[in-house]
C-alpha cells in the first residue's frame, strides 16, 4: 500500500520533519518520487517508523544505535546479535549498572571469602555482566545469600530460582525461533515488539500476579483457620 507523507504522519504520530530526518539519517528508505513534488511511501516505511518509535520510547535507544541495528537486519534476525543488544541491555541493566567493584572489594563488603564467591559464580547465582567486575546488584545478591545463611535458610530456594530462570530463558529462545519462522520485512517491527514485550512486560506481570495470588491464598487459609 502506498501513502502520502501526510498519511504517514497521521497514522504514526511522527511529524513530517522527523520522517524526513529518519530518511536523511538512513533509518528509512527513500520515498518513491513519481514527480518532483509527489512522493509515495509504503508499508515498509510505516513498519519501520513504528519500530523506531518503539525503540526510542520503550528501549531508550539513540538514533545511532537504531541505525546500527537496522544495518544488520536480514532474513533471519536471530543471526544478528546487534539486533538483540537493546533487549540485552534492558535485561541486564548494562546502561545504568556500573561494574565498579573488584572481587576483593566484593569479598570485603559482603564479608565472605574467595571460595564462597567462586562457588556463587560457579553455581550461576551471581552472574556479573563483566568478568571480574561487580555491580550493586551483584553485591546485593551476595549479601542476600549471606542473609540466608545467617537466618538458617536453605540456599536451595535461590538455586530453584536459578533453574526456573534457565527454563524461562529456554522458553524465550523458543519464542525467538518461532518469530524467526514468521520473518517478513513487512512485519519487522511487530515481531520485535512481541519479543520485547513478552520478556519485559508479560513475564514480570504473570510472575508477580501469581505470587500475589499465592500469598493471598495463604492469607485466606490462615484467616479461615483462626478460631
Amino acid at each position: 500500500m502506498e501513502y502520502k507523507i501526510s498519511e504517514l504522519v497521521q497514522q504514526t504520530g511522527v511529524s513530517k520533519s522527523t520522517i524526513l530526518y529518519y530518511i536523511k539519517e538512513g533509518l528509512l528508505p527513500e520515498a518513491n518520487k513519481v514527480k518532483p513534488n509527489v512522493h509515495y511511501y509504503n508499508d515498509r516505511h510505516m513498519e519501520l517508523i513504528k519500530y523506531i518509535k518503539y525503540m526510542q520510547n520503550e528501549m531508550h535507544c539513540s538514533i545511532a544505535q537504531i541505525r546500527k541495528i537496522l544495518e544488520h537486519q536480514n532474513r533471519s534476525f536471530s543471526s544478528s546479535v546487534s539486533m538483540l543488544v537493546p533487549l540485552v541491555e534492558s535485561l541486564t541493566g548494562m546502561i545504568s549498572e556500573d561494574s565498579r567493584y573488584s572481587a576483593e572489594e566484593v569479598i570485603e563488603a559482603a564479608g565472605i571469602d574467595r571460595e564462597h564467591l567462586q562457588q556463587l559464580l560457579d553455581d550461576g547465582i551471581v552472574a556479573p555482566t563483566q568478568e571480574g567486575r561487580f555491580g550493586e546488584r551483584d553485591l546485593s545478591v551476595i549479601r542476600l545469600v549471606v542473609a540466608y545463611g545467617e537466618l538458617g535458610l536453605d540456599r536451595e530456594i535461590l538455586s530453584a530460582y536459578l533453574e526456573s530462570a534457565k527454563s524461562l530463558a529456554r522458553l524465550e529462545c523458543r519464542l525467538q525461533t518461532a518469530l524467526c519462522s514468521k520473518r517478513d520485512s513487512a512485519e519487522f517491527s511487530q515481531l520485535w515488539h512481541v519479543l520485547f514485550e513478552t520478556v519485559l512486560t508479560a513475564k514480570p506481570y504473570i510472575h508477580n500476579n501469581h505470587t500475589y495470588r499465592a500469598f493471598l491464598e495463604i492469607l485466606k487459609e490462615e484467616i479461615g483457620a483462626e478460631p
